[in-house]
């Protein structure tokens, strides 16, 4: 006979929907804010060839922040900031498809990875653009060599461009070069990418949750055995489709049209380990998200409980 679980998880019919979102909003917000250097870094070691331009992760930290300064590693932060509606969306799906599936299905597994992956194809869609326009602007300054765009005038009278104008001569390039389709360059990529990596998540967050409840003393709160449980699952999840995120990069970043020639260039020019550029800092960025964004999402959930359940349940 199967086990009870241990901890358990708070469904979308158990919510109010309006403090849902409202209290979504600002922790997505708060995460974006928090590990985007971590992001842009990430996006210039897998694009750069072999070390030309920084040796590793904290190597690239320095070089920018010394020669960018703070802003350098929130390039194309603004812009980013538009995957809040992605995000939204991607825990709408999420928490639907998790009940759609539960009417066929009680395996938690199953719920996890069939949601999971729903919703990150649904995120993508609305993603890929935003992601086209942010990685071009990631790239400027100490990394503009690296991409095809270039803005045409990043220094007026001594100072930068404000970040809109930057913005409309970046997606005016774009659409010059590719028209309309250029912002769903990497598309596929992207959903090879980011569909498996969400799919893994899910599942890898609720057995590392169940696993270290059994180890834990009964009295050891869920929040902190969720908060564990979250690095590991990205930490897993990011290993796993990392090869995929470095060609979704190069794809995106150096208009390349095929991710199987790019995958084969990448191999043949920097061997195996060209898969695993960027994993450190993917690994350093997921690691912070996925505790922010566990706790958050887990407490967002609890406080967004429907009034009639909040002294009937104990979560």
């Amino acid at each position: 006979m199967q086990q009870k679980r241990n901890i358990q998880i708070i469904e979308w019919e158990d919510l109010d929907k309006r403090k849902f979102y409202s209290f979504g909003v600002f922790m997505t917000m708060t995460i974006r804010a928090t590990v985007y250097p971590a992001t842009l870094i990430r996006t210039r070691l897998q694009v750069q060839k072999g070390k030309s331009l920084y040796s590793g992760t904290f190597d690239a930290f320095f070089k920018i922040l010394r020669t960018e300064g703070v802003r350098g590693l929130y390039r194309g932060f603004m812009v980013n900031t538009l995957t809040l509606i992605s995000g939204q969306a991607y825990i709408t799906t999420y928490e639907l498809v998790r009940k759609y599936v539960s009417s066929y299905s009680n395996d938690n597994t199953v719920k996890s990875l069939v949601a999971g992956g729903s919703a990150s194809l649904v995120a993508q869609s609305i993603t890929v653009p935003i992601d086209m326009v942010s990685q071009q602007l990631m790239m400027q300054g100490q990394g503009q060599h690296l991409t095809r765009f270039r803005l045409t005038a990043t220094v007026e009278a001594g100072k930068p461009r404000p970040m809109f104008g930057q913005t409309r001569d970046i997606i005016a390039q774009i659409f010059a070069a590719d028209g309309f389709r250029g912002f769903y360059r990497g598309y596929v990529a992207s959903l090879l990418t980011y569909i498996p990596n969400s799919a893994v998540w899910w599942p890898f967050y609720h057995f590392y949750a169940e696993q270290l409840s059994k180890l834990a003393p009964s009295d050891c709160p869920h929040l902190v055995l969720q908060a564990m449980a979250g690095p590991l699952a990205a930490a897993t999840a990011s290993t796993v489709t990392n090869p995929m995120d470095v060609v979704r990069a190069r794809v995106q970043v150096e208009g390349r049209t095929s991710v199987i020639e790019t995958f084969k260039q990448l191999i043949a020019e920097e061997g195996f380990w060209g898969v695993t550029k960027g994993l450190s800092a993917r690994i350093i960025s997921s690691t912070p998200t996925a505790i922010v964004m566990v706790v958050g999402y887990e407490t967002l959930k609890k406080l967004s409980l429907r009034p009639e359940l909040v002294d009937s349940r104990h979560w």
